[in-house]
């Protein structure tokens, strides 16, 4: 039990209740741990989650990744070695991943970056691939992308300057605007897997996800909203599953006053993303990006700080990371 990675507090607890091993606190209910320690309900929980893991013999992989038969070691980087490693080497290559936040949380600065390193050969993180860009709100940050093209060399110090520089990043990034749901079906039923088929592009990005069902819908149509986003999605998963590409869905939030224990929401945080209990079950990892309350200083700049947060996924325990956003992209601040 001493080697468990716990507060001294809560093994204390569990060696005065004459549990002696993992195993044998995971013979125990959550609510008799409870009673027999004396410990709160998300006490336990971290007990258990620490239990279950000194027990596991090999990363779990999802069933998605097992039926459909993808890599389970390939992942799309991040470009910061502290967030692949919450995201254990990235994003997947198969299922969708959505992305949400409050604005200026730090998204679409996210959504780029991945723009670039999917760029990169697969022993630097990459997919050797181009990536394809829908937006359905504001235009296209175009001098944001400049500006992270040239600092590449700075973000991903890991890669050759001379790999860096002979890549054309700003050619390999297919950019489409679509204003309805019609023409973003027609985007993704034609013009993607076009791309796909050619091997142009290996990420697929929407940004922004809830601005059009915001847009089209009024609360009576919930049904017709519905079967839109669940239209949507197959198509998602369809291009995702047939071409082994990682879909990035960048989505909005909404205010709840809920103090229920939400497992579909954030860690901590008092809005919940868009969309959803139906979006919800499409998607295989729910990521969330907050901006926190401290200002952080390198040299002559300065940002605030964010915080990138696992809701849910199949792989990935529900955790968090502090980064900032730079003038070469988003990385954790030392």
């Amino acid at each position: 039990m001493d080697q468990l990675e716990l507060n001294p507090r809560i093994i204390a607890a569990v060696s005065r209740a004459h549990l002696k091993s993992a195993r044998e606190v995971l013979c125990v209910s959550g609510s008799d741990l409870q009673r027999v320690t004396g410990l709160s309900s998300s006490d336990v929980q971290q007990l258990l989650i620490a239990a279950a893991t000194s027990c596991r013999r090999h990363h779990p992989i999802a069933a998605l990744v097992l039926h459909r038969k993808f890599d389970a070691g390939l992942r799309l980087s991040v470009g910061c070695p502290v967030l692949n490693q919450l995201l254990r080497g990235g994003l997947l290559v198969g299922g969708v991943t959505e992305l949400s936040g409050e604005s200026g949380a730090g998204k679409t600065q996210l959504a780029l970056q991945l723009c670039l390193s999917v760029q990169y050969p697969t022993q630097y993180g990459g997919l050797h691939s181009g990536a394809v860009y829908i937006c359905t709100e504001d235009s296209f940050p175009i001098k944001r992308l400049q500006q992270l093209i040239t600092d590449q060399s700075l973000l991903r110090s890991d890669v050759p300057p001379s790999l860096i520089s002979s890549l054309q990043f700003s050619d390999r990034i297919y950019i489409e605007h679509v204003a309805d749901l019609d023409s973003l079906q027609v985007c993704l039923s034609r013009r993607v897997p076009l791309l796909l088929t050619r091997g142009l592009v290996r990420l697929l990005v929407v940004d922004s996800l809830a601005a059009l069902f915001r847009s089209e819908f009024q609360a009576a149509d919930w049904l017709e909203r519905s079967k839109q986003l669940l239209t949507f999605s197959s198509t998602l998963h369809h291009l995702s599953s047939r071409f082994t590409t990682p879909v990035l869905c960048i989505n909005q939030v909404t205010d709840f006053l809920s103090s229920s224990d939400d497992s579909l929401g954030p860690l901590s945080s008092s809005v919940s993303p868009a969309l959803g209990l139906l979006w919800a079950n499409q998607v295989m990892v729910r990521l969330m990006m907050r901006r926190l309350q401290v200002t952080v200083a390198q040299g002559d700049q300065s940002s605030v700080l964010r915080r990138l947060e696992v809701v849910f996924a199949p792989h990935l325990a529900r955790s968090g990371r502090d980064a900032a956003v730079e003038g070469e992209g988003v990385l954790t601040s030392v």
